[in-house]
């Protein structure tokens, strides 16, 4: 009986082994260019709203869709409140879909 679970001892202790996910990689501008250039660009109607909230809101949208298209400027997020802005918005409405 002792020696069945020695033998099933580590099979057990390599289950429980928690593997660490990769750390983000922060994108260059050129490579956000050349990864949206990759993908097509999705479609929402944001008439009448800034640049930035536009950009912001499709990014966030895009995020939580987890497409190919989706990521978040994080230069841009810390220093333009407007893509903020609309990064949240995008990111809270399409989550909940």
């Amino acid at each position: 009986m002792r020696r069945p679970a020695s033998l099933l001892l580590p099979f057990l202790l390599a289950s429980c082994s928690v593997l660490q996910p990769a750390p983000p990689t922060e994108e260059t501008p050129v490579e956000a260019t050349q990864r949206r250039a990759a993908a097509p660009r999705p479609a929402y109607n944001l008439t009448g709203y800034p640049p930035a909230v536009r950009d912001g809101y499709i990014d966030g949208c895009e995020t939580a869709r987890k497409s190919d298209y989706g990521r978040k400027d994080e230069k841009r997020f810390a220093a333009d409140p407007r893509y903020k802005m609309g990064w949240n918005d995008g990111f809270s409405i399409c989550s909940r879909k």
